[in-house]
């Protein structure tokens, strides 16, 4: 069955991970998307190693379900090309700073005339209305600007760290794809394109303060900022007899059936324990009381007693166990395929799952430029066309030597 955005056109300049984890997800939902990308290709390409150059493990993760037309967009020839694709798209999409986008004539203005109902997209670090309109930004500048670089200060009282994950990038790329949705949603009822700014700064700011702007939230406030459960010290996986586990009692039910099987019915009278309200005033106790009681037992145990009594937890994987938890391999999430040029990889469903119209693995990743010629014929050039455009140099299909052989990274 199609996906439910089957026949939806989308050219692609988006590069490194925000946009590509966008428009991953739009492409496993069945949109066509075309990646536009510079002679050196996407930098994403250079993160990690893969077999061949320019085929790292991210972007082989991201690139999947598109085509890479590669173009020269300092030749006005290429320019033009982006512009006739748009002639017959439904999404625009870049997450370059807007100026430069500008500069080549591909900002809405220019676009809309092409295509009047557009929609274009793009995301930006910071919006650009503001002071901070025109700076870069990449993942670990925003973690620090939007205060997520403070939030492990705020628990342990250590200076500020990153987060191990690009979670800036990711998180707004997900906003940028939800966003695409609604403006097609849009334009189906009213026939209207229109242009959607996503900024990083302040996608991550209400991220984080939707929880942590807390007692800030009211005038007078009701108490300072910070969710005082998740950044309490001793919120953590707590350690077992032969591991950790992650549990998380929450109801009353719950307390109460956790301190029987932990057989300690007497805590269950605590007046620091007695309902939420009070246990809200008392978690950095509660979660001492949980930590004590946890590590006389093996981590299986407590798991298998926490499901009989229908207590939230689970255990504490590494990235490692992954691939093999039960789970994950029981919902066919880690697939092994055969990339065309990569030889053997491992790939991830897609999360999203539909009933009537599923996401689906339709390409593996391209390397540079390997659809152009095939894309342009789509969309109407005629093989003089295509190859006055190689002979300019402003459509390209790279290639790299490969190395002889690659081993295997050490285990650490």
């Amino acid at each position: 069955m199609p996906g439910a955005l089957d026949g939806v056109k989308i050219v692609d300049l988006t590069a490194v991970l925000l946009g590509p984890f966008a428009t991953q997800h739009l492409a496993d939902m069945g949109a066509d998307v075309i990646k536009i990308e510079p002679p050196e290709g996407d930098l994403l390409r250079n993160s990690g190693r893969g077999p061949s150059p320019k085929m790292g493990p991210i972007y082989v993760a991201a690139g999947r379900n598109k085509r890479s037309v590669c173009l020269d967009l300092k030749k006005p020839a290429a320019v033009e090309v982006v512009k006739r694709l748009v002639r017959d798209a439904d999404i625009f999409i870049h997450n370059s700073r807007p100026q430069a986008i500008e500069r080549l004539g591909l900002g809405y203005d220019d676009l809309k005339r092409i295509r009047p109902d557009l929609i274009y997209a793009y995301s930006l670090g910071y919006k650009r209305s503001g002071p901070y309109g025109h700076k870069p930004a990449f993942d670990d500048l925003v973690q620090g600007a939007s205060g997520a670089a403070s939030l492990q200060s705020r628990v342990d009282g250590g200076p500020p760290r990153f987060m191990p994950s690009l979670i800036a990038d990711k998180t707004t790329g997900l906003h940028l794809a939800v966003a695409v949705l609604g403006a097609l949603v849009h334009r189906q009822r009213t026939g209207q394109g229109q242009m959607i700014e996503v900024p990083m700064f302040e996608t991550l700011v209400s991220f984080w303060m939707t929880e942590h702007l807390f007692g800030e939230t009211f005038r007078p406030p009701t108490g300072t900022m910070g969710y005082d459960r998740i950044i309490n010290k001793f919120r953590k996986p707590f350690k077992t007899a032969d591991g950790y586990i992650c549990a998380l009692p929450y109801t009353d039910r719950h307390w109460e059936r956790f301190f029987e099987i932990a057989d300690r019915p007497d805590l269950a009278k605590d007046p620091r324990f007695v309902d939420g309200p009070t246990r809200a005033q008392h978690y950095s106790a509660l979660y001492q009381v949980l930590d004590s009681l946890l590590e006389d037992r093996p981590t299986e145990e407590w798991l298998e007693l926490f499901d009989e009594a229908d207590i939230p937890a689970m255990p504490v994987n590494s990235l490692e166990q992954l691939p093999h938890d039960p789970h994950l391999r029981a919902t066919g999430f880690f697939t092994e395929r055969e990339h065309p040029t990569e030889g053997p990889i491992t790939t991830m469903a897609s999360p999203l799952d539909f009933s009537a119209t599923p996401t689906s693995f339709r390409r593996h990743a391209p390397r540079i430029g390997a659809d152009g010629p095939d894309v342009l014929r789509e969309y109407g050039y005629s093989a003089a066309e295509i190859e006055a455009l190689m002979a300019d140099k402003a459509l390209l299909i790279p290639t790299f030597e490969a190395p002889a052989a690659v081993k295997p990274a050490a285990a650490s």
